[in-house]
């Protein structure tokens, strides 16, 4: 299989990995204290859609459980299979967790929107991960429900 086949953008590719994910971890999540931001809300969103939400925060190294959830440090220490990463990390800062993604071989990666890396995806798609850039998961996810 050719890896370009891996940089999902259409309609059908977005809604089948939102329709067959139900494990979803969340790199770069905010604590509540940052409510108003989509790094926080978006992920709240998801989990009340009925997905198992997994925070991966950057920052805030004391929280150890947002959103009712415990909080893991990189994708690839959580125990259960992980459907789904949703990213909210700057373009530049994507990179450094390539290798962690790639480790933990999740079903697809999604880039929330603003956030695109092609490198990255080059990498995360050709390790035959799906990879979707600058789309909110929220906005894909209300379009199809």
């Amino acid at each position: 299989m050719d890896w370009r086949e891996n940089l999902i953008d259409d309609p059908a590719g977005i809604a089948d990995i939102l329709r067959s994910a139900r494990r979803v971890a969340v790199l770069g999540i905010k604590t509540e204290a940052q409510s108003t931001q989509p790094a926080f809300y978006v992920p709240e969103y998801l989990k009340r859609a009925g997905y198992t939400v997994v925070p991966v925060p950057v920052y805030y190294p004391d929280a150890t459980e947002i959103i009712g959830e415990r909080v893991y440090r990189s994708v690839s220490a959580i125990p259960e299979k992980v459907d789904l990463v949703i990213v909210f990390r700057r373009s530049v800062d994507v990179p450094p967790h390539v290798d962690d993604l790639i480790q933990a071989r999740p079903g697809a990666v999604w880039m929330q929107s603003g956030i695109r890396h092609d490198d990255a995806a080059r990498r995360l798609a050709e390790a035959g991960i799906k990879v979707v850039q600058n789309r909110c998961a929220m906005v894909e996810h209300r379009r199809v429900a």
